[in-house]
């Protein structure tokens, strides 16, 4: 039975997202490999300064790159100096895991914008394994959060492998702040992100409206099976019909996680000075392990689909004389991670930002889709091989608390979470509901998923398939507007001590001539594609550069903000054109992805700018593209039409036909009972194939001659039209 009343529960020990390490998580399995990672290294000034003209150059004019480099000199024999003996002082005292952590974190945490398009990403799962379930939406969210509170309670007890890349070990600080984790505006002050170690439960928003459950014993065992929790999320689901939904919109109290976070953090200290019982609420929000989003929303097509998973739907209702939301834009929490599934089964994620990287979120998302698949497959064997023949991705063990029956069980049933809300509030929600509402309706989210190649005809054409697609995001806008704008792309750091990601420039010389090239109507075939190899060469030189450290903006921005930390005045450095230049990001682009998931994507970081996520598999490229009152739908059709362009001049390098039926010769020398030409890998030791007339057939020899071998079939191998002097080694 659902209850009203609200269960304060102890958020004692509760601690912030950056926190040491103890001897405890060292010997741990999950966090073994913390000790060992090297902290992130400071470029020296001189080198990064070296770099700075190259990165702007191709988004400048001759007269404007030489200005910079003047800049640069200035800088070089001026602040700069200072500023780096100050930041390399302060990585020393090793107050936090790196030189940009805590610069990087207040970068997150300090600005007043909505999370929403602005910050949060994410991600549309694939369809769930089982065809009988996929499509209900209750057995689809009951199976994903049986999967993450198993992988909440592996993480908790510190038993989940470690992320290892190409043999190196990855840092795994940011899992601390998967779970039980919570943004948090502050009146005045900078947001925190707070982190309840001791988190046992999950909140479900269903309608507007919000219940949560146990899922965890106190020490961290799971409580709850896949049916336990479907059972529960009927209830719910049933529960949330009974509220008329026009009274639903004007209590939803999740559509203020969309305001602006000062106005957010106003709102929500009125919310907590209504009542302790409001203050009570809202901590237990705040420490739930996850958001459990159950939407009565289903998508017409996967644009909608990622655009709900973004932002939520909008859809006005009229009633009598007004109208009122009943899109699923107020249905969310966004300050914390947030499992989304949609009245047709279509899953997705949308996650709070400043803890956690694309990479945290993907290897939570994998691991739990992955496991769903292994409970299909187990229930597929169980009659045959019983339990236990396919091991699970996910250890956890699971402790049901709906067969204790000894007086020492848990509660496990759903309750409902109120507020006492005076009309005041219930009018900032009505605004914030506007505000979204324009948010949303400005915002366009297209999709394409490319099925003609992919990351193998990519690698056979001797490229990596992550500096083709980023060739491609940037040829595309070229092809429609006609200039190379700058272009933004993640780099992966985290073998480093607390290291998070590095900016890698996209737009390089190399890039805007090859923009330029392809674009030029009298360039031959190879001069295109000797541009393209060029491109995609110095692309992964870079990537490979930033992800050793070594790249511009980190070590820039921690230099402009150790000075404000040491209150210094901004150095002209900062306040000049072309660093403003290189902090406008027009295509803001990031991959992510692997099997189990769609589409990933977020908002544009600037307003006349493009969110570009991407996923390369092996035989296609899926990507999501998002920006506010620009030709979204226009840009996605040019980016397919390139893809093509670019498909049509580079060639697979092995293909397989079978040739026309010929007449065949008999060796006269040798009486053999089968057919002629069987013989393809010379077991008969036969010599040299006998030559025949040639017919209608032509040889597929270098040569012309029309003659014909004894051959039925065979494998004819072509080179690829890229040269294999690529000039580097292919991911």
């Amino acid at each position: 039975q659902l209850s009203a009343k609200v269960c304060k529960e102890s958020l004692q020990g509760r601690r912030m997202a950056t926190m040491e390490e103890t001897d405890s998580t060292r010997r741990s399995s999950t966090f073994f490999n913390q000790s060992t990672l090297p902290r992130l290294p400071i470029p020296t000034l001189e080198e990064t300064l070296e770099k700075f003209p190259g990165v702007v150059s191709s988004l400048q004019n001759s007269s404007q790159n030489n200005e910079t480099k003047q800049l640069v000199k200035e800088f070089l024999e001026g602040d700069g100096p200072k500023l780096q003996e100050l930041l390399v002082r302060y990585d020393k005292s090793r107050k936090f895991g790196s030189y940009v952590e805590e610069f990087w974190n207040e970068a997150y945490l300090a600005p007043d914008c909505s999370t929403v398009l602005n910050l949060n990403p994410f991600f549309v799962l694939e369809d769930g394994p089982d065809a009988k379930n996929a499509n209900d939406q209750i057995l689809r969210a009951a199976s994903l959060t049986f999967a993450s509170i198993k992988m909440a309670s592996f993480l908790r007890h510190e038993e989940m492998p470690p992320d290892v890349f190409h043999g190196s070990p990855l840092c795994m600080d940011q899992f601390k702040s998967l779970f039980g984790s919570a943004r948090q505006p502050k009146v005045n002050e900078n947001d925190i992100v707070a982190v309840d170690p001791t988190s046992k439960h999950i909140v479900v928003i269903c309608r507007n409206q919000f219940y949560y459950f146990q899922a965890l014993w106190p020490d961290g065992t799971v409580a709850v099976d896949e049916n336990d929790i479907a059972e529960i999320l009927s209830a719910i689901k049933e529960d949330s019909h009974k509220i008329d939904p026009e009274m639903s919109c004007q209590n939803a109290i999740g559509v203020l996680t969309t305001l602006p976070r000062k106005s957010w953090a106003v709102a929500r200290e009125n919310i907590e000075k209504t009542s302790d019982h409001n203050r009570s609420a809202l901590e237990l929000i705040d420490s739930a392990l996850f958001v459990l989003v159950l939407d009565d929303f289903v998508p017409r097509d996967i644009n909608e689909a990622a655009s709900n998973m973004l932002h939520g739907s909008y859809n006005l209702e009229h009633k009598k004389d007004r109208y009122y939301q009943a899109g699923t834009c107020c249905n969310r929490w966004y300050d914390k991670l947030q499992i989304i599934v949609c009245a047709d089964g279509t899953a997705g994620i949308n996650f709070e930002h400043s803890a956690i990287d694309g990479h945290t979120a993907l290897r939570f998302v994998s691991d739990i889709f992955a496991e769903t698949i292994i409970n299909f497959a187990q229930s597929i064997t169980l009659s045959i091989y019983g339990k236990g023949r396919i091991p699970s991705v996910i250890s956890a063990q699971v402790r049901r608390a709906a067969c204790v029956s000894n007086g020492n069980g848990i509660d496990i049933s759903p309750k409902k979470l109120s507020f006492e809300l005076p009309l005041s509030l219930r009018d900032t929600i009505f605004f914030a509901e506007t505000a979204i509402g324009d948010q949303v309706v400005s915002t366009e989210t297209f999709v394409l998923e490319f099925k003609s190649y992919g990351k193998e005809f990519v690698k056979a054409n001797r490229m990596s398939p992550d500096s083709f697609v980023q060739m491609t995001i940037l040829l595309a806008y070229y092809q429609l507007y006609g200039k190379v704008v700058c272009a933004y792309e993640p780099v992966l750091t985290k073998h480093f001590y607390h290291g998070r990601t590095e900016a890698m420039r996209t737009s390089t010389e190399k890039a805007a001539a090859f923009c330029r090239k392809w674009c030029n109507h009298y360039a031959t075939k190879e001069e295109k594609l000797q541009a393209l190899r060029d491109a995609t060469v110095e692309h992964s030189r870079l990537v490979k550069e930033s992800a050793k450290g070594k790249g511009v903006d980190r070590h820039l921005f921690a230099l402009k903000c150790i000075a404000e930390k040491n209150n210094m005045p901004v150095a002209p450095f900062f306040e000049s054109g072309p660093w403003k230049t290189l902090n406008h990001t027009i295509l803001s682009t990031s991959n992510c992805g692997n099997p189990s998931l769609r589409h990933f994507g977020f908002g544009p970081v600037v307003p006349d700018g493009f969110g570009i996520g991407y996923i390369i598999k092996d035989g296609c490229f899926h990507y999501s593209v998002s920006s506010k009152n620009r030709q979204t739908q226009r840009y996605v059709h040019t980016l397919e039409r390139t893809l093509r362009q670019i498909g049509k001049l580079l060639r697979p390098t092995t293909s397989v036909f079978v040739e026309a039926p010929k007449v065949m010769n008999r060796v006269e020398s040798m009486k053999l009972e089968y057919l002629d030409g069987m013989d393809y890998w010379g077991e008969l030791d036969l010599a040299a194939p006998v030559q025949v007339p040639a017919t209608t057939l032509k040889s597929n020899a270098n040569d012309s001659s029309e003659v014909a071998t004894k051959f039925l079939a065979r494998v004819v191998r072509r080179e690829s039209s890229v040269g294999l002097d690529f000039g580097g080694e292919v991911p």
